[in-house]
């Protein structure tokens, strides 16, 4: 399973707004085979190593990070092609919870006599998986709020300057970030004062896997249609009515890239399901530079938001914190 994880992450970046899955078949002689999601249209990562193993998966084992499908899409159920190439056993990371499967799957390898584990990893696959998963039970994008800042917390100095507080490395993680989603959302006023492009210009895919590709951009508000961010979106509404709307057009991550105003807001919502702070070695040392957010907040320690680091790893000279609200 974690072989079938490290080459469901490979393709993580053009899947969409299908899951990004990993498969691997071994076989009897234990002899393996790689699989993972194609682009939508292509094959499934069963399929995928299914065609790499040939006559080799008769009687193999395959692990495979998400349950496999057994309905018909634009390709046929992955569950017909175990079958048919006689694998023995099937060991599943977590349960699909789009309504056309939702256990479907896994009850139909069991009752043409395949073996099914499930479960496996489930924790972490499920942390993998945890945009699509979201997207299929709520019907809306999973959020990532993504903020770069000083060890003192602020994003930019008194004077409104802010690049880069951040490292290229930080910067091109971040890129790898909007490669991963389908919409970023930026503030007009952040469009305004820093004109950024938000492209993924910055990262370069694993080799094999594709050109990385620029998610959809929204504005919050209005810009200049000489403005950079071109072609984007706007939007004045409600950020949950935009959330609705967005998971509706198969929007599976959107990443908030908004300032202090805009990150607030979607915190005070409670709309943010996974925040990246990426966190440099300086310090402003005063009060007046901009601080992460903006909005409502907690008013007494009893109402401060909560939730768990996911992880603190080093990106170049700056630190990456994944933190996750409670839900």
């Amino acid at each position: 399973m974690e072989r079938a994880m490290a080459n469901a992450a490979t393709v993580r970046h053009r899947t969409s707004p299908n899951p990004w899955v990993g498969a691997v078949v071994v076989a009897t002689d234990g002899t393996v085979f790689d699989g993972a999601t194609e682009p939508p249209g292509g094959r499934h990562a069963e399929r995928v190593a299914l065609d790499h193993a040939g006559s080799a998966a008769k009687g193999a084992t395959i692990y495979t990070t998400l349950e496999p499908c057994s309905h018909h899409g634009r390709t046929g159920p992955c569950t017909t092609a175990l079958i048919e190439a006689e694998v023995a056993r099937v060991v599943v990371g977590v349960e699909d919870p789009d309504p056309q499967v939702e256990g479907a799957g896994c009850a139909e390898l069991r009752a043409a006599g395949l073996e099914v584990i499930d479960g496996v990893e489930r924790a972490r696959v499920s942390q993998q998986l945890d945009p699509y998963l979201h997207h299929r039970r709520t019907g809306r994008p999973w959020v990532v709020l993504k903020l770069a800042a000083s060890l003192d917390g602020r994003t930019a100095a008194a004077d409104g300057s802010s690049q880069w507080i951040t490292g290229p490395e930080a910067r091109a993680d971040a890129h790898r970030l909007r490669a991963e989603s389908d919409v970023i959302v930026v503030g007009a006023g952040t469009v305004r004062a820093d004109d950024p492009a938000l492209t993924v210009r910055d990262w370069n895919p694993p080799p094999g896997t594709g050109p990385a590709r620029d998610p959809r951009r929204l504005v919050l508000g209005s810009v200049s249609a000489e403005a950079r961010v071109q072609p984007c979106e706007s939007w004045s509404g409600p950020l949950d009515e935009l959330l609705d709307r967005l998971g509706s057009q198969g929007a599976v991550q959107v990443m908030v890239e908004g300032g202090a105003n805009v990150a607030g807001s979607f915190l005070d919502a409670g709309l943010v399901n996974q925040m990246v702070v990426y966190l440099a070695p300086a310090v402003f040392g005063s009060a007046s530079g901009r601080g992460l957010f903006d909005g409502v907040g907690a008013a007494t320690m009893a109402e401060v938001f909560r939730g768990e680091f996911a992880g603190v790893t080093p990106v170049g000279a700056d630190l990456r914190i994944d933190y996750r609200p409670n839900a």
